[in-house]
């Protein structure tokens, strides 16, 4: 089992950085992929972004591609979303999870999560 804690939003302008770290306890955090979602007012759960217990493989949603960079010190236990030229609509409250097995897109596939960092990016 593993426990995350998310960290690092806030409120920034438009075209600023922001970059949100995930805390993980537990003994086998290299064993799980991590992904990144948020949820926006009123909208449904969206994935972002995901990467691999190794590091070598990520995965990015279009909205975000070339924006935001997904990256993990597994010493640490620590995975991080590193967010450029953010963007009004990417407000949301954002949250990480982990799962074991391959990468996935789907928030259904991911057995632990997060209670979620803030972030608010005004125009």
């Amino acid at each position: 089992q593993v426990e995350l804690v998310e960290s690092g939003g806030g409120l920034v302008q438009a075209g600023g950085s922001l970059r949100l770290s995930c805390a993980a306890s537990g003994r086998t955090f290299t064993v799980y992929n991590m992904g990144w979602f948020r949820q926006a007012p009123g909208k449904e759960r969206e994935f972002v972004s995901a990467i691999s217990w190794n590091g070598g493989a990520t995965y990015y949603a279009d909205f975000v591609k070339g924006r935001f960079t997904i990256s993990r010190d597994n010493a640490k236990k620590t995975v991080y979303l590193q967010m450029n030229a953010l963007k009004p609509e990417d407000t949301a409250l954002y949250y990480c999870a982990a799962r074991p097995g391959s990468l996935s897109s789907s928030r259904y596939a991911y057995d632990y999560w997060g209670q979620g960092t803030q972030v608010t990016v005004s125009s």
